[in-house]
């Protein structure tokens, strides 16, 4: 019987990307959580948010709300999606929701500069967190192990 013994070196990076590709699945659900709380705030009250005037990108606050909510929604099934089955399809959707998550707040700035700063981290993060993991692996949530195919 022969086996293929691994270095531990290349075992700890492969652990430790799996770990980074589930934590940037954790974040992307908590972010479209709280883009959704966001959204649900700048349709209900849009006096919450600083009115600016000559904004190139200026749009309706309620409008704003609702891209917003559109985008929590998707971030957290994908997110989801994420936890239960780490396919290479459901990174490269996490990948573009974070992403479009990010541009969001980018153009959201003027109207909540602090959040939509910290907001832009966190996805920019998740873009990270979601492309280290080396192709083709995935996570069983079942058996609770990774493997490759």
């Amino acid at each position: 019987m022969t086996s293929i013994h691994t270095t531990h070196a290349q075992t700890a990076r492969q652990q430790w990307a799996r770990g980074l590709m589930v934590f940037g699945a954790i974040m992307l659900t908590i972010v479209g959580v709280l883009d959704v709380f966001r959204g649900v705030m700048g349709i209900v009250h849009d006096d919450v948010f600083v009115a600016t005037r000559n904004y190139t990108f200026q749009f309706d606050l309620t409008g704003w709300g609702w891209v917003h909510v559109a985008l929590g929604a998707a971030a957290v099934v994908v997110g989801i999606g994420l936890l239960l089955k780490a396919a290479m399809w459901a990174r490269v959707c996490g990948v573009a929701i974070a992403g479009f998550v990010l541009i969001s707040n980018f153009l959201s700035v003027p109207y909540y500069p602090l959040w939509s700063i910290v907001m832009m981290a966190l996805s920019a993060f998740i873009v990270w967190a979601l492309c280290v993991a080396p192709r083709g692996d995935t996570f069983d949530s079942e058996s609770g192990a990774s493997r490759t195919p």
